[in-house]
């Protein structure tokens, strides 16, 4: 039997480096292939650990920890970015295929990279600079005016790692904690948009209805698809940008362009060369999720249809309130998914059988239908009240009648 096939089903075995909601879902598509997805985990109550067969705790900054995962897999992948890069060199120097590949991969972990990048490729982003001192912000701000934001070139997400900064009293704190930073404009936005796609080593590529994010305190809290009011111009130009970064950069899987969208078109912002939380609709409001596309696509099978099942799909992320320190505020959580069931029946709910944290992403919801505004209500009623336990006027009123 060729190397890399599980000997029972005789099919592809994915390795999966982080053990989190991402690996978790992934999971899920991978039962319906008939493929085993092996997850390297932190510890075993990582969201992904507890429901997969096939795990190996370990640190996915050991090198060590890494072979071992890789070891009869067809393909490692990833849950997250935070792989030191000279470790992914390493796995393919051994002769595991990593996808993405880590001279792809790295401009999705380094925002320095990718905007050296981009900038070569003239592609569209926020003005930028690398900096080491006080006097190379005051010297970028001298270009783009005050505030300005830093950002650590590796490590930072949801808003982790992002400092708007209003002078330069604020800056020499940031440079001596960080080191170098990336400076970039602070970008007068519109509003936040998501271009996906998925692109195989063959080379075919299969892009998704660009959406709307709706970002909360640097997280994102909902994902309206498609975009509401974007015109068709500024849609393929987005999914347009999207492909020629993947093909650029050779991105295997999924790929999630980050985009602002500005009075004169869009910017990128991020890169994430994995499933991304702009996609999670896809799970019901696509013909493929983007789980089983990312699958289909760093095995090399042919790509699924990206059509949407109804015309509008909203995805409400459920964030932990600001008592799931301690506990739950208000009725349990099984009595909240009753409820929720009860007077939501086609409201889709994923769990992530998180720890409760503040913040926290702990599963989202998905509504499909036909009016955006209608829609969204039905999701964000339905996630907040999984999240807080609050009855807002719209659950009251489908209470009522």
């Amino acid at each position: 039997m060729p190397s890399g096939l599980d000997p029972r089903t005789g099919l592809p075995v994915v390795a999966m480096v982080g053990g989190g909601q991402l690996a978790r879902m992934t999971h899920q598509a991978a039962v319906a292939l008939g493929q085993s997805l092996r997850v390297l985990a932190a510890s075993s109550d990582e969201s992904a650990a507890l429901v997969t067969a096939d795990v190996r705790l370990g640190d996915h900054r050991n090198l060590a920890d890494l072979q071992q995962l890789a070891d009869g897999a067809t393909v490692v992948t990833f849950d997250h970015e935070h792989v030191p890069t000279e470790h992914l060199h390493a796995l393919e120097a051994a002769g595991h295929r990593v996808a993405p590949g880590p001279d792809a991969l790295v401009h999705a972990q380094d925002k320095l990279v990718l905007r050296r990048a981009l900038q070569e490729a003239g592609e569209p982003q926020p003005a930028w600079a690398e900096v080491r001192t006080v006097h190379d912000v005051t010297a970028f701000v001298d270009d783009v005016g005050w505030p300005v934001i830093l950002k650590t070139p590796r490590g930072g997400y949801d808003g982790k790692g992002v400092f708007v900064v209003d002078g330069p009293d604020d800056v020499a704190a940031f440079l001596e904690r960080h080191g170098t930073l990336l400076a970039e404009e602070r970008v007068p936005m519109m509003r936040e948009l998501s271009a996906q796609v998925a692109r195989s080593p063959f080379g075919q590529i299969a892009v998704w209805p660009v959406v709307e994010t709706v970002q909360r305190d640097g997280v994102c809290a909902e994902v309206l698809a498609p975009a509401p009011d974007l015109s068709d111009e500024l849609a393929t130009a987005a999914q347009e940008l999207a492909v020629r970064i993947a093909d650029r950069l050779g991105v295997v899987g999924m790929l999630a362009v980050e985009l602002f969208q500005t009075a004169d078109g869009v910017l990128v912002n991020e890169l994430a060369m994995r499933p991304h939380n702009s996609g999670h609709w896809t799970i019901e409001g696509a013909r493929t999720s983007q789980f089983e596309q990312h699958l289909r696509a760093v095995l090399d099978y042919p790509l699924g249809s990206t059509a949407m099942t109804a015309p509008v799909a909203v995805m409400a992320n459920v964030l932990g309130g600001a008592a799931a320190a301690d506990d739950w505020a208000g009725p349990p959580l099984d009595e909240r998914v009753h409820h929720l069931m009860a007077h939501w029946p086609d409201v889709k709910l994923h769990w992530y059988g998180k720890g409760l944290r503040p913040g926290r992403k702990l599963g989202h919801v998905t509504a499909l239908g036909n009016d955006l505004e209608e829609v969204r209500a039905r999701a964000v009623a339905a996630a907040r009240y999984l999240a807080d336990g609050i009855v807002d006027d719209a659950f009251a009123f489908e209470q009522e009648h």
